[in-house]
């Protein structure tokens, strides 16, 4: 078959939110790097993010007490030493980022020094959470959208999607000798139509999460497990699917798809009411609306289906109207655009989809189990986060990770040789489409099933219903994608089935509710709990 490489680099980073902008920062001054962005560089979760990036920068404040709130708030699940790496290079990755530009939020103290304005969130037990208003993460991608675009070494790709990374399995029979690693990716050109390669001695997955499988969600569109279905696909290992998280409040209104009312809200004594103004969260939890996310979204839920109300509502109109405006400018001008007032008027929320705690088992240098792979962010299992990840530890694990893995990467680069004899892709046996309704269709009934079988509160029957019918529509999709030509909206259905059928299989396997995952069957928690592993050799 003819060989024909469209793109050679040193590291190609799949994803271009904080995590992948970070990573090609890093490696940028020694490596010919290439970025791939499925959507414009300012899209993604990144840039949507608005609550902040928790570190120790207060003086009453303590590595440890970080340490020790992201474990309790893990409920038993997160990995001790991930914990400790990721707290301890807290600091100083903000600090880069506050090098680059990033304009946190300050005031002046009493004695007249300017010091960051820190917020406190939920699980949090010290003001720790520096932000940029209510709009931290377009500060972030702004910021790193800017200094990648102007780096020489660095070249990106808008709109293209990944279709899979190109293993030994691909290799011609000369090249199957060698030993299995990642050699690159086939990817697709939306505007040309076409699937190019690309050829790399190294290769990271930055690609977020997965929440799209869900109904309803906080993420954008691009949010749909692509860099976890794709490392599944080439032989990875994958763990503790089964923790999503849902955001406790999202904006209730059919104007408003998945705007998200910021954790800091509650930090700054937001409250949670039902329909008639009486407060609900004291009678679940003693820290009330500063509860765990899980905790505060199963209450909205079991409130929402006790009183059958469409939506619960979140208060901050108690407080000063020239606070609210100062301190969430953002939320206060999209909700006036939708007629309502906060600084009058309670915000109707419900919970959505928000974050995938689970992913791509990884080391502490973001190494998969692929030499040569890496994956940083949303994608990655790194044991941070446990059975529920604290408010404001994200963007901080993509930081953190994503200079971890470049001095990895940096410290190995001229060890690493670039195969260029990649074969390229084979689309000589299919056509066009004139069937796109199937996709639309297929997307829809598994959102829908995954929301009412899979999400906040589960229970056996229904997890076993919804593998019913991921296999249906694995078997609808594999026959779709063998014989039509790739499209975004197959490659990422293709994905999120995958996905799908992952977090089932990870919820099924763990018998006791703990966290994110909530089941009716199993309600008590197991004495030795441990992560859950999936391994494709075993599936």
């Amino acid at each position: 078959m003819e060989q024909v490489i469209d793109y050679q680099c040193d590291v190609l980073i799949i994803g271009s939110g904080a995590a992948g902008l970070t990573l090609a920062l890093h490696l940028a001054d020694h490596a010919k790097v290439l970025v791939l962005s499925k959507g414009p560089l300012t899209e993604g979760s990144t840039y949507y993010a608005q609550g902040g990036i928790a570190a120790v920068f207060d003086e009453n404040d303590s590595i440890e007490s970080h340490i020790q709130d992201t474990l309790i708030a893990g409920a038993g699940l997160c990995d001790p030493d991930a914990v400790a790496f990721t707290t301890q290079n807290a600091k100083k990755s903000l600090q880069w980022l506050i090098e680059l530009g990033v304009g946190f939020d300050r005031v002046d103290s009493a004695d007249g020094e300017s010091k960051f304005h820190l917020n406190q969130e939920g699980g949090h037990s010290h003001r720790r959470i520096l932000h940029a208003a209510d709009a931290t993460g377009r500060a972030v991608q702004t910021t790193l959208v800017q200094q990648v675009k102007e780096h020489p070494n660095i070249q990106v790709l808008e709109r293209y999607n990944a279709v899979d990374l190109i293993t030994a399995k691909h290799a011609t029979k000369a090249q199957a000798q060698t030993k299995q690693r990642v050699y690159g990716a086939y990817i697709w050109n939306r505007a040309a139509e076409r699937v190019e390669t690309v050829a790399a001695r190294f290769v990271a997955l930055a690609t977020g999460g997965a929440s799209k499988v869900y109904q309803y969600t906080s993420n954008p569109d691009v949010a749909s497990g692509d860099g976890i279905a794709m490392a599944w696909r080439a032989g990875c290992r994958v763990a503790n699917m089964e923790f999503n998280q849902f955001h406790p409040t999202c904006l209730f209104h059919p104007n408003a798809h998945s705007f998200l009312l910021t954790e800091a809200l509650r930090g700054e004594g937001a409250v949670l009411k039902r329909p008639d103004g009486t407060r609900f969260m004291p009678d679940f939890h003693d820290d009330a609306e500063l509860a765990p996310r899980d905790v505060v979204a199963r209450a909205i839920d079991y409130e929402m289906k006790r009183l059958g109300a469409d939506c619960m509502y979140l208060d901050i109109s108690h407080q000063p109207a020239e606070f609210i405006k100062e301190h969430f400018p953002t939320i206060y001008e999209k909700c006036l655009t939708l007629g309502i007032d906060i600084t009058k008027q309670a915000m109707p929320v419900v919970p959505a989809a928000h974050y995938t705690c689970g992913g791509v088992m990884t080391n502490l240098q973001a190494q998969t189990d692929i030499p040569h792979l890496y994956a940083i962010g949303e994608v990655a299992y790194t044991g941070l986060h446990g059975a529920n990840r604290m408010a404001s530890n994200s963007l901080l694990e993509c930081l953190v990770f994503a200079q971890a893995a470049a001095a990895d990467i940096l410290q190995h680069l001229d060890a690493v040789e670039l195969q260029t004899e990649l074969p390229r892709w084979d689309e000589s046996k299919v056509t066009n489409s004139d069937e796109e309704v199937i996709i639309q269709h297929n997307w829809h009934e598994l959102r829908l099933f995954m929301w009412d079988y899979v999400g906040i509160v589960r229970t056996t029957k229904r997890l076993e219903r919804a593998l019913r019918r991921i296999e249906l529509l694995q078997q609808e999709i594999h026959e779709y994608y063998s014989n039509f030509r790739v499209s975004n909206n197959l490659l990422e259905l293709r994905n999120l089935v995958q996905v799908a059928e992952l977090i089932v299989h990870c919820a099924m396997q763990r018998k006791e509710s703990r966290g994110l995952h909530y089941t009716l069957d199993y309600p008590d928690l197991l004495s030795e709990p441990s992560p859950t592993v999936l391994s494709p050799k075993q599936s």
